[in-house]
């Protein structure tokens, strides 16, 4: 199985880029184009939040016309700069409602692995929540299938990475709750984060933790300096994570733009020896 994500798309009305200066629109075409055109194709496609810049309907429009284009099905949980009403409107297939709250997450069980989506916003904050019925929704979804191997997807990470201003906005709330669940469930295999513009990892609980790049605009790197971040044009990419038969899953991360090769390993024929 090939599970695809992707995240902080930062969608903006037609015309308009984010932050003045990222072209975000663009940016999002070029990653569908590059999701289109993989081989093998993945399975499912995961969003992992920020969907949108400013959470507006013409945002989620340009969406739908991008997740037209991909075969395969796709699902997305929200970030900070989405609405979650609006998101769910407008995405009601890719964006589940849970029945028992207003919160866009749930489980999906057509995979070999199990994909659970959780709703980690706060309305008019940047940093991110886990109350205590979306920490509920989590504990009685795990409980009901222990022994399957599951992947988890939420937009805040629940830990400090050492970009200081970004941590400040993680996830803050509900943080312990949520590694206390993971440790007692190890059939969490990963959970995979947006949010942070930058490709890290780490392991709460039983799970490796990582938060994927977004395919358009990264946050500096900057680490333990202790200042206010900005955005870079460091390349756009997203990640691959594969589930093979017997064995554990294996991420890859995959630019989007096209480089030159790839080149033949042909070697000098005055070098001593070896690859």
């Amino acid at each position: 199985m090939l599970i695809a994500q992707i995240t902080d798309l930062h969608l903006r009305p037609r015309g308009k880029a984010a932050y003045r200066v990222s072209e975000t629109n663009m940016l999002a075409e070029r990653a569908f184009a590059a999701l289109a055109a993989l081989r093998p194709a993945p399975d499912v496609v995961l969003i992992t939040g920020d969907l949108t810049d400013c959470g507006l309907p013409e945002e989620y429009e340009i969406l739908r016309g991008l997740v037209k284009r991909l075969p395969m099905p796709v699902f997305a949980v929200p970030g900070n700069h989405d609405r979650r009403d609006a998101m769910h409107k407008a995405l009601p297939e890719m964006a589940p409602m849970h029945a028992r709250d207003e919160f866009i997450q749930f489980v999906v069980d057509d995979f070999p692995i199990r994909l659970i989506g959780l709703d980690t916003v706060t309305p008019g904050k940047s940093s991110g929540a886990l109350c205590s019925r979306r920490l509920r929704f989590l504990e009685e979804a795990l409980a009901s299938e222990p022994q399957r191997r599951t992947l988890i997807f939420m937009h805040h990470p629940p830990f400090i990475t050492g970009v200081d201003h970004m941590d400040h906005i993680r996830l803050l709330d509900g943080a312990d709750g949520f590694s206390e669940i993971l440790a007692r469930n190890p059939q969490v295999r990963l959970v995979v984060c947006g949010h942070v513009h930058r490709k890290i990892v780490t392991r709460v609980g039983h799970a490796i933790c990582s938060i994927a790049p977004s395919v358009g605009h990264q946050v500096a790197f900057d680490f333990l300096n202790g200042a206010e971040g900005g955005l870079v044009f460091e390349p756009p990419a997203f990640d691959l994570h594969w589930l093979p038969d017997a064995g554990e899953l294996v991420s890859h991360t995959v630019y989007v733009e096209r480089y030159p090769g790839p080149f033949p390993f042909a070697l000098d024929p005055d070098y001593p020896g070896g690859h």
